[in-house]
This record gives C-alpha cells, structure tokens and sequence, in this order.
C-alpha cells in the first residue's frame, strides 16, 4: 500500500521531501538544494522534485513509483500568485505523484508546523519575507512577496545588500559613518568595500553572498551601531506590520497565534522575537507569538494528513517526529 503523503517542502535554498504513512510514522526523509521554479524555471523544478521523491521511496524500501503516495503536499517557495499556484498543480498533476495533490506557498507549511489547526498567521524571513493567516472558517489572507515592487521590505537577502549599501556609502563620505564598513571588508578579506562592489560586478563573487552579511548586520547591531540597529528595528517593525495586518484583515484579535519562522529569524534575528510580539499585542492583547523550531516539511506533512482525514494520534506523531 502507497504512504499516505508525499510532503514537500520547497524553499529558495533547500527543499525536504517525507514519505508518511497513515499512522503519521515517517517513512523516509530526504533533502536537496533549493529547486524554487522562479530560480530554476517549473520542469527543472519538477526533475528535481522527482528526483527527491525517488530518492525517499528507495529509502523508504518500497517500490519505485509514480505515484508516490496516495496524495501530495507541496508546499512551494514561488507559488505566490494563484496563476502561479495552478500553473505548479498542472505540473505536478501531469507526472501521476500521487490520487490527490494540494500546492501552497511554503509558508503555510510553516503555519501549520507552528499550530495545532493551522489557525493562526505564520510570518517567514529567511532568503526572502512572506506572510499568510488562516481562519477557522478557511478564510486566508496573503501577500504577493515578490519583491519591492509588491511591497515587501527585509529579508536576509534585503538586509545583506543594505549592509554592504551602508558600508560604500560609509567608505565613499556620501553616507554616515558606521562599524558596517569594517565587518563588510573583514567578512571579505578585501581592503575596501570598492573592492567588494568591483568583484560583484565582474561575476567574481556571487550576488547569493550577500546573504552571508545578514547575520554581521545582527552582530555590529547588537554592538551598539546606529545604522545596524536602525535595519534591524526596521525588519522588526516590519514583521509586525505583516502579522498586524493579516490579523486585522481575519479578525483574529482574541488570543490568536502568530508562527516566525525562516533562517534569520531562526539565527541571528532571535532577538527580534520579543520585539515583534510586543508589536502585535498592541492589535491582539492577547497574541501568543512562538519561534518554530520544527522544519516546515512537518507543516507540508500535517496538511497532507488532515487532507486524508488522519486521526488525532497520527497527526501528534507527526508533529513530534524527528528528522
């Protein structure tokens, strides 16, 4: 008999795939590089997909498919707008993984590893800033999060192009000074930020590095810099204007949960946490903010199986696996 679930969770720069069974007993648990369809374009992302999803099967000891389970749960970075949602559902259809399939964007994976129901708002910051809310009554409310031209500020990749932003301008004496100049040149071995700037330019170094200034904007911040700390309660203040909001838009005001999640918020940007719930209270009193700790496969995984009408004991199971 096929697994219950092929649960997928594709991010900007991993992608986990579970095979889960009826009882919510994980059967096999791979991960791969990040397969987003507007980085890599929707059939190399689904050659990867398959790829994962053979992998778990010959993990898992079972015979190789498609399909792969009875139904699939993708959660998918790059599933943000809902002709991109169907055009990943057509994809996805037309290779047979499985009876049934469901696509969302991978931040209502993050919700619902973060809750009980998947009732609530999940915010992510990681590569890049997202947030969706769910109600009880299936209402959802979302953000297009496709950049600055729909709105979005912050994001590990945002933050680590302002840092290096701060730091030319800071070398050059069009901006003000900050310690941002120093880290930048010291985290790159050059002698000046110029100096990062030409080996961007030239392909000498990848625009993905930039991410890797994220965490040492945390750092000069927390060290007292003015120009740092201003960033980082930017990216705070922002995070709780998207709960806020989705909060108002959904009218969970009374003790509703907000899930974060994403590898800044997971890292460096803990400190953050405290700071947002504080914002949110001032539109929900009683708002309990959590840091998920789970990997958001295990939300893609739990929507399968509420899909499937698994009971309360395999969902737990599920919840509490470890990966």
């Amino acid at each position: 008999m096929k697994p219950a679930v092929l649960a997928i969770d594709g991010g900007n720069s991993k992608t986990d795939v579970l095979l889960v069974a009826d009882d919510g007993t994980v059967l096999a648990s791979v991960r791969g590089p990040g397969a987003s369809p507007q980085h890599v374009g929707v059939q190399r992302s689904m050659d990867a997909l398959a790829a994962l999803a053979t992998e778990a099967t010959a993990q898992a000891g079972l015979p190789a498919g498609p399909p792969f389970a009875r139904h699939t749960a993708a959660c998918l970075a790059g599933a943000d707008l809902p002709r991109e949602e169907a055009e990943l559902h057509r994809a996805i259809a037309e290779r047979d993984w499985s009876e049934t399939l469901a696509v969302d964007n991978d931040t209502f994976a993050l919700l619902r590893a973060g809750t009980d129901d998947g009732v609530g708002v999940a915010v992510v910051c990681g590569a890049g800033i997202n947030s969706v809310g769910v109600a009880a009554d299936g209402r959802t409310s979302r953000f297009p999060a496709i950049g600055r031209i729909s709105g979005d500020w912050g994001g590990g990749a945002f933050l680590g192009q302002e840092a290096l932003w701060w730091a030319v301008r800071a070398e050059d004496g069009r901006g003000a000074p900050t310690e941002l100049l120093p880290a930048v040149v010291a985290h790159f071995g050059t002698r000046s930020a110029a100096e990062v700037v030409e080996a961007l330019h030239f392909g000498e170094l990848d625009h993905a590095v930039l991410h890797e200034l994220c965490p040492l904007l945390f750092e000069v911040a927390e060290a007292g810099d003015a120009i740092a700390t201003e960033l980082v309660d930017r990216q705070a203040e922002e995070i709780g204007l998207m709960a806020s909001v989705t909060l108002r838009r959904l009218d969970l005001l009374d003790a509703p949960t907000v899930v974060l999640g994403g590898g800044v918020l997971a890292g460096a940007g803990r400190r953050l946490v405290p700071d947002i719930r504080r914002r949110c209270a001032k539109v929900a009193p009683e708002v309990q903010v959590r840091l998920v700790e789970a990997p958001p496969v295990i939300g893609a995984g739990l929507l399968g199986l509420d899909h499937v009408g698994a009971t309360r004991a395999a969902r737990e199971r599920l919840a509490g696996a470890a990966l």
